[in-house]
């Protein structure tokens, strides 16, 4: 995907980059975009703001305020355009309207389809802090990757407390999704000692699953 979205003058970067985080900051978590992600990019962005300010009033623009301000947008713009192919390009959730509000390129309709996950998810469930399960998911044996099937944007991980062992998948009523490994579920000091049953499936770009994993339990520490 070609960078050249972004403006080149930092002037008109400054706008773009408000305009692009105004409309993340109303819209990524229905676009499933990490909240990690956007709180690491709004750090950027009022940092790159405080750098620009400096640069440009007379009072405080020094070489050093200059240079300040390069480094600044430099780090910005690659996260920007890391984040962008990574959760914004040919995620289903974002629509070309919401690309184009947020100034981005809209991707050809003739690209070639993602393709349905024919393997699933193998986790590992880690129960070492208490009140908490972690689940590091990685392609059905690939343990020593983190990296997706091709053409897949994350996991759908479906889960239940029960009080015996679920016979449909149906039984794990609560669903939550995941662009990156791993993915943590909190619970309350009343749930402890009580059991988890987790099932994993690739879901690809345009919402389509591959085949769902075994059913794994774990006991909340």
């Amino acid at each position: 995907m070609s960078h050249h979205y972004i403006p080149s003058k930092d002037s008109e970067f400054l706008t773009w980059t408000n305009n692009f985080m105004n409309y993340l900051s109303m819209h990524y978590t229905s676009f499933n975009f990490p909240s990690m992600d956007y709180q690491e990019l709004s750090q950027m962005h009022n940092d790159f703001v405080q750098k620009y300010n400096l640069a440009e009033a007379p009072e405080t623009r020094t070489k050093a305020s200059v240079q300040a301000k390069k480094e600044s947008r430099k780090n910005f713009e690659a996260a920007i355009q890391q984040k962008v192919k990574e959760y914004l390009t040919y995620n289903h959730l974002v629509t070309d309207e919401d690309r184009d509000n947020m100034g981005l390129p809209i991707h050809k309709t003739t690209r070639t389809p993602s393709p349905v996950a024919a393997t699933y998810p193998d986790f590992d469930i880690d129960s070492g802090t208490i009140r908490r399960l972690t689940v590091h998911f990685y392609d059905q044996g690939q343990k020593k990757s983190k990296a997706k099937p091709a053409g897949q944007h994350g996991a759908e991980i479906r889960w239940a407390i029960l009080d015996s062992p679920p016979t449909q998948l149906d039984d794990l009523t609560h669903s939550s999704f995941d662009t990156h490994t791993p993915f943590t579920l909190q619970f309350d000091e009343n749930q402890r000692g009580k059991t988890v049953y987790f099932c994993l499936c690739w879901e690809n770009t345009r919402g389509e699953k591959g085949p769902w994993s075994e059913i794994v339990k774990a006991i909340v520490p």
